[in-house]
């Protein structure tokens, strides 16, 4: 296949570039109420209020006052905020990934595409260096949509300033990942950095420094 083919390339953030754990904060809060950590987890991850939140319907306040609510806890906002951002973690396939990017940025277009909250964009950008690697950012609560919408796909591309067949994608979860194709978009369920690289080689993608040439 041409190298030329593909001109911009789109990474998920969590679980990606970087990992997280939302029982890391369910099992800390688990402690101020009588919830357990499975239930505050449930709540956390991939739940309506969770889904506001990341699509930027809600303020983080807004958002803590449901938590707090729901969960009967008996900590302040400014308590909270730490709580909800210290899930993350840099690993050594994180770091792998990350220096595929850098390389990726010097020949294609990069776009870091997550669904993420204010608090928690915030947090990764204070802490860890993994959005250098990228020209653009959609975050799902800047745009007010999320993923697996068509619509931040779409979007994205604009960014990007490139056609669907023209445009690789890697994210850890299915569903995100066939949205993504559904559209036309060269899509891929991220396993780890050495399926990344056989993807990326698949489509006909320089990844120069690695010693894979499309």
């Amino acid at each position: 296949m041409n190298s030329n083919k593909i001109k911009a390339v789109i990474f998920d953030l969590g679980n990606v570039l970087i990992d997280f754990d939302h029982r890391i904060a369910a099992k800390k809060l688990s402690k101020l109420t009588n919830k357990t950590g499975e239930e505050i987890y449930s709540l956390f991850f991939d739940s309506p209020v969770t889904h506001d939140f990341e699509s930027g319907k809600i303020s983080p306040q807004d958002f803590f006052s449901k938590v707090k609510a729901t969960l009967d806890l008996n900590m302040s906002y400014e308590q909270f905020v730490p709580v909800w951002n210290e899930i993350f973690f840099f690993s050594e396939k994180n770091l792998q990934v990350f220096n595929i990017a850098t390389e990726l940025k010097k020949r294609y277009r990069m776009a870091l595409l997550s669904n993420i909250n204010v608090l928690h964009f915030g947090y990764i950008k204070e802490t860890f260096p993994v959005l250098e690697a990228f020209h653009d950012i959609v975050a799902s609560y800047e745009v007010r949509l999320i993923k697996p919408q068509p619509q931040i796909y779409e979007k994205t591309l604009d960014i990007l300033g490139a056609h669907a067949e023209e445009t690789f994608y890697t994210d850890d979860r299915i569903e995100l990942v066939e949205s993504a194709g559904a559209l036309g978009i060269k899509s891929f369920q991220f396993i780890g950095a050495e399926d990344l690289k056989n993807d990326l080689k698949s489509c006909g993608i320089n990844l120069g420094g690695f010693g894979y040439e499309g």
